[in-house]
């Protein structure tokens, strides 16, 4: 019986992983993510979902272009919400000018947080792969 549904990629943690630059042949490689209390709160996946539900302004059009289902992105989404205590998203109904959903100022406010610490990680590690030594 063939599965149904979007095709898993390969390595779903592959564009999580950021790397330090490379120092006598080694690199040292990580991923971030900030945990709430129901476990992950923000990642390089929710965020990537945040950032396409901006730039399609839909859930369904940004869960397909990041290969994942509309049902799960809807779990991210809420997951999100509650962890924040605020929503991340708005939606609007469908209408004479048709629905849509964008991001609220805590959506904007999580991608660039997260950014931010992204790039000090980077910075972290770039630093430390410096020091290392056999």
């Amino acid at each position: 019986m063939k599965k149904r549904g979007r095709k898993a990629l390969k390595d779903p943690h592959h564009f999580c992983v950021t790397g330090g630059g490379k120092h006598e042949g080694y690199e040292l490689k990580g991923k971030i993510w900030i945990d709430g209390n129901e476990g992950t709160f923000l990642g390089y996946g929710r965020i990537a979902l945040l950032e396409k539900i901006k730039q399609y302004g839909s859930i369904s059009k940004a869960a397909k272009s990041i290969n994942m289902s509309y049902r799960q992105a809807w779990r991210l989404i809420s997951s999100m919400n509650r962890q924040a205590g605020k929503p991340f998203i708005e939606t609007q109904i469908g209408g004479k000018n048709g629905g849509g959903t964008k991001l609220t100022e805590a959506g904007e406010k999580a991608i660039e947080q997260f950014w931010r610490i992204h790039e000090q990680f980077k910075k972290f590690l770039l630093e430390e792969i410096k020091k290392f030594e056999i």
